[in-house]
């Protein structure tokens, strides 16, 4: 399937039952998503962007389709109001948002770095108006009307959040929000700010400011516990027609509402339309994953690692017959692949049609042995990887002797230290005898052997695992790496070696990882 193109409901497998659902609701025909990643999510204990990732993120972001950036808070330092500055001018589709206080010092901040958009906050809970602000109800009314007007007399477009606000009785936030409707704002954000609503009860919120306010109403929605995405979709539901999300659901605490699950739930399940161009929600994923040092978990869902995953021998065979057997939408959909794991739960189908695609037809007892030799060898409680079963395979239908190797490492040396660039000189020996000499630098020893190594081969890879494990203690402990390299193709392989040297045992892990990628991809073009 064309992964640019949304699958219809007679593509996907949510069933006849949702109809009903989408038929009863006050659903508007599009949704803006507004994303917080640099703001909200940058606020993840332990996250911290640099420039450079700022302005790449926002990029990013504005190629997936998103409606409004929230830039980050200018106030809070020279250095985030450059930052916020320089996105700004960055020539993006997307509309670029300054965060701000109800404070004059605050917007003046965001106007410097010409925002298109100001998000104007202020707390409007008991708790937050008491212990917080110590203020009155009627002083932080005051303040919000002039901090709007403050915004509107300089010509910017004004959103504005009553901060705690599903704590916040329903009567004061109508009238907060009709005071500030007057005063100019456009935009009226419904933080879940402690994340303690739940979805009927956004539906119910959402829906008596709907018959309220003329303007455009919001929902930002955290995770505490568990029902971030739900809430936006209820607020969506009751004729929100803008979502405050983040990538990879980045936040304070527990984070804020996914951007990819909300995406993807209110196109494919609700129909409604945005700009998000759903088939490059994983590669934005990977990205922020990279920058923010936080990886997802392998079942998250829409973008995690096993989300189109198979191992149970009756799943894999229906998703081998039709995706909706054991998929609600096809994995491309979302620029992700579908994965065939192998395991103790592995059938016959699943290994025949991994192995099929190495070694052509394959005699259905050849099969057989292959499933019990990949089953026993996962009661041992061991993960297989695919390089595991190819080597079974290999085994069993007597191509050993023919893999042979795609190249051999005749020479490394790899030179480092505290003032030197890590750098590396190789040797290597194709088939047929001819030796490439090259070199290579890098971040760091490995690296450099890596990429002199890619630089003899003409080869270019990803390495997507590098694991390193002493296997004793003690400074003279062997050390076990196990890599797994990926061309730019999407093949991926892994190799792994055991050496008393750091570097050689990495070395040769990817010597092996790189053989077995080159020899799969010369079997195919074979």
């Amino acid at each position: 399937m064309d992964g640019a193109r949304d699958p219809s409901y007679s593509e996907v497998g949510f069933g006849e039952y949702l109809k009903d659902v989408v038929k009863a609701s006050s659903l508007p025909k599009e949704v803006m998503f507004f994303d917080t990643t640099l703001r909200d999510g940058e606020q993840t204990p332990g996250v911290s962007f640099t420039a450079d990732e700022k302005v790449s993120i926002a990029k990013a972001l504005d190629e997936l389709g998103v409606d409004v950036i929230e830039a980050g808070f200018p106030v809070n330092s020279e250095e985030e109001e450059r930052i916020v500055r320089e996105i700004a001018k960055a020539g993006l589709k997307a509309k670029v948002c300054g965060l701000a206080r109800s404070l004059r010092a605050d917007i003046d901040s965001c106007i410097r770095c010409d925002v298109q958009r100001v998000h104007l906050f202020i707390a409007t809970s008991d708790i937050h108006l008491r212990y917080k602000l110590n203020k009155t109800e009627e002083e932080a009314l005051r303040q919000a009307v002039d901090a709007v007007e403050y915004v509107r007399d300089h010509g910017l477009e004004c959103e504005f959040s009553c901060e705690d606000a599903t704590r916040t009785p329903i009567e004061r936030l109508l009238r907060f929000y009709k005071a500030v409707e007057e005063a100019g704002a456009a935009y009226f954000n419904v933080p879940d700010t402690v994340g303690v609503i739940e979805p009927d009860a956004m539906k119910s919120l959402i829906s008596s400011l709907r018959g309220y306010l003329r303007g455009t109403i919001s929902v930002h929605c955290h995770n505490d516990l568990g029902l971030a995405v739900a809430n936006s979709i209820a607020g969506v539901k009751a004729g929100a027609e803008q979502v405050h999300v983040t990538v990879n659901g980045l936040g304070e605490r527990a984070g804020n509402a996914s951007l990819e699950q909300t995406a993807v739930a209110l196109r494919l399940m609700y129909g409604v339309n945005s700009r998000i161009r759903l088939e490059l929600l994983t590669e934005v994923s990977k990205l922020v994953q990279r920058y923010s040092m936080i990886n997802i978990t392998p079942n998250y869902p829409v973008v995690g690692s096993n989300a189109f995953a198979h191992e149970s021998g009756i799943h894999v065979h229906g998703v081998l017959q039709n995706f909706a057997c054991y998929e609600p939408y096809p994995p491309e959909v979302v620029g992700q692949k579908r994965r065939i794991v192998m395991g103790k739960h592995t059938g016959r189908h699943a290994v025949s049609s991994f192995v099929k695609g190495y070694f052509g037809e394959v005699p259905d007892d050849k099969v057989q042995v292959v499933v019990e030799r990949v089953k026993h060898l996962s009661a041992l409680k061991k993960k297989i990887s695919e390089d595991d079963v190819l080597a079974i395979a290999e085994e069993v239908l007597g191509k050993v002797e023919e893999a042979g190797k795609a190249f051999e490492l005749e020479e490394i040396v790899v030179v480092t230290g505290n003032k030197v660039t890590p750098t590396a000189s190789v040797q290597v020996r194709l088939p047929d005898g001819v030796m490439q000499v090259a070199a290579g630098v890098g971040v760091g020893p490995v690296d450099a052997a890596s990429n002199a190594i890619q630089r003899a081969l003409g080869k270019e890879l990803r390495l997507l695992n590098f694991k390193l494990e002493a296997i004793s203690g003690g400074t003279d402990s062997l050390a076990s790496v196990q890599v797994t390299v990926e061309d730019l193709k999407g093949n991926k392989a892994t190799g792994s070696a055991v050496s008393g040297d750091i570097v050689m045992s990495s070395v040769q892990a990817l010597v092996e990882g790189l053989n077995r990628l080159m020899l799969r991809a010369r079997q195919r073009a074979d």
